[in-house]
């Protein structure tokens, strides 16, 4: 998805001058003046599968005067739901919701904040059952078509890595967790269709917690499967660890191609070196900005939720050294 960060400032910039804004007068209210607007960011703060999207919060709420409220969870589901009880306390004007713990948790507390008139909106993984019944009020989705960029990251495996009919991959995903598993299937169903030898093997809480222990699970797999070509995954953090585990493991770059997600650190080395051949963009600073938008226009005017997919596209070898700034700059 190719996106303008200087239309996205003329779009902001227009939006606050119908709302109010002057050049000539700082006094003037903004869109949102006097709205709170509870947020949750995923993981932990400062985290690189985390960052941009706080910063795109944090720029989308000062433009628009909004207060904001920043929770993090650690990507641990049962807290996300305690923190929206939390958030529904406090009476805000608008709450954006992550997605993983599935509509059946946040089914009966969607339906009791929009009763309380609190626009309620999901990031990163959608829920589209209470889209489909909340959404003229706001409820809208900022964040990947999560099957497509599963596909799109194996396709650029296969493409970019040259694998081939019969080759073995390793899928290492989270299937089990409903929608956010849509990635990992659609990974899984693209390399099946190619005529890959896959294997599934399924993170597991302790790994998602703190994903640096998915090196034994991998080491593990790797001395049993000698002829391993390549390790796809939708998994972040598990994202930026490979890398060190193939080095660990005496590996060079393009020895096994790996595929998988985000931009940290650690993910962009393992770009620069070879190692990582594809990583699905979520410009995740658009889940942090555009969630805001949404909740100010739907409060404000009552425009019903709006649909972004915000990862259309894969980063390469190739072109990681022209996101590099922007990256260190916590925008991608």
């Amino acid at each position: 998805m190719k996106f303008s960060f200087k239309v996205l400032g003329i779009f902001v910039l227009s939006i606050a001058f119908f709302g109010g804004f002057n050049a000539d007068d700082s006094s003037a209210e903004l869109l949102g003046d006097g709205m709170t607007i509870y947020f949750q960011m995923g993981g932990d703060p400062g985290g690189a599968a985390t960052l941009p999207r706080t910063n795109g919060a944090r720029d989308a709420a000062k433009a628009f005067g909004v207060k904001l409220v920043e929770q993090y969870s650690g990507w641990q589901q049962e807290l996300m739901i305690k923190q929206m009880k939390e958030a529904m306390a406090a009476n805000p004007d608008g709450i954006s919701i992550m997605g993983h713990p599935g509509e059946g948790a946040f089914g009966r507390l969607v339906k009791e904040a929009r009763g309380r008139g609190i626009v309620v909106t999901t990031g990163n993984t959608p829920l589209p059952g209470l889209q489909a019944t909340y959404g003229a009020g706001g409820f809208g989705y900022a964040g990947v078509v999560l099957y497509e960029g599963g596909k799109i990251t194996a396709q650029e495996m296969i493409s970019k890595g040259g694998l081939k009919k019969g080759d073995k991959v390793l899928v290492y995903g989270l299937l089990s967790q409903g929608p956010r598993g849509e990635s990992t299937r659609g990974m899984k169903d693209t390399l099946d269709a190619a005529g890959m030898t896959v294997d599934y093997l399924e993170i597991s809480n302790e790994v998602n917690r703190d994903f640096t222990l998915c090196a034994p699970v991998i080491t593990a797999y790797m001395a049993k499967n000698s002829d391993l070509k390549a390790i796809g995954t939708q998994h972040g953090g598990i994202t930026a660890t490979l890398p060190r585990v193939l080095k660990n493991a005496g590996k060079k770059p393009g020895d096994i191609i790996i595929g998988g997600i985000d931009l940290a650190p650690a993910t962009i080395t393992g770009l620069e070196e070879g190692y990582i051949t594809a990583a699905l963009d979520q410009q995740l600073y658009l889940q942090g900005f555009l969630p805001v938008v949404q909740i100010v226009l739907s409060k404000k005017y009552g425009f019903a939720g709006l649909t972004t997919n915000t990862g259309a596209g894969v980063v390469t070898p190739e072109t990681i050294g022209a996101l590099v700034p922007l990256i260190k700059a916590g925008i991608r």
